[in-house]
């Protein structure tokens, strides 16, 4: 098997309207399945967020990352996802968030680091474009002089490797603190003025709306890696829906780790 460039693939953009959070863990689950299996092209997918949610990563105890009642009392979701790392708080609006969906000989041959840091590269350049200065800090995150921008994660499964990332674009960081306790943990003797200095939204760094930042990121992508507009398939779409309501909504999923 031969690594592959960016540009050996045909890149197809996704980005649909607002979505519910446990819909977006099943899309990420069928549409790596589906580049694997070849059945569709490599992908970048935008995503939009219908409601508030707090993500947790495949391996994290949920009583230890997320306050429960302060989730409920604020109406916010808890999901799963697929691949490790740690806990991700969304609001629509604050938060932008990505997708790549490709081959596993896109990375063939690197490291984990190495593998974050290429996928990376490219929003690292649209970022310069818009003025910040952002750079990979190993493992997972983007981060400026500003604070941190991003967290990734990345799992490798039927010959596809999934590659995610959750951008703040704004944050409501004392809310953050009530709904994760890491956030407290990390943040308890520094209140929550450090809290929105470590996680610094790109709209405090931009000053520009976030669909401009969006924009932004897209023509860097297709600059530099060629893409096209495309949608979901009826296919793709009734198998998320079915994996949402079986395996990312239930209990099973959500509270274990096994």
């Amino acid at each position: 098997m031969i690594r592959t460039n960016w540009r050996d693939h045909d890149w197809q953009l996704i980005h649909t309207a607002p979505q519910s959070p446990t819909l977006h863990m099943a899309l990420d689950d069928v549409l790596t399945h589906e580049v694997g299996a070849g059945r569709r092209a490599p992908t970048l997918r935008i995503w939009e967020w219908a409601s508030p949610a707090v993500v947790i990563g495949r391996f994290q105890s949920l009583r230890n990352e997320v306050d429960g009642e302060a989730a409920r009392r604020h109406g916010i979701e808890v999901v799963r996802r697929v691949s490790g790392g740690g806990a991700m708080f969304i609001e629509p609006g604050n938060t932008i968030t990505y997708s790549i969906y490709a081959p596993q000989t896109l990375v063939k041959g690197l490291s984990f680091q190495e593998a974050y840091a290429f996928l990376d590269a490219w929003v690292l350049e649209a970022l310069a474009e818009l003025g910040i200065k952002a750079w990979y800090q190993p493992l997972n995150d983007i981060t400026s002089e500003g604070g941190k921008i991003a967290g990734a994660a990345q799992v490798h499964r039927g010959g596809a490797v999934l590659h995610h990332v959750t951008m703040a674009y704004d944050i409501d960081a004392a809310k953050m603190l009530e709904v994760l306790r890491i956030g407290r943990e990390k943040l308890s003797d520094k209140g929550t003025q450090s809290a929105a200095k470590r996680v610094d939204p790109l709209r405090s760094q931009t000053g520009l709306p976030r669909e401009a930042v969006i924009g932004r990121m897209v023509a860097t992508f297709r600059r530099l890696h060629g893409l096209s507009d495309d949608s979901l398939r009826a296919d793709e779409l009734a198998q998320a829906a079915t994996l949402a309501q079986t395996k990312f909504s239930s209990p099973a999923w959500i509270d274990d780790v096994t």
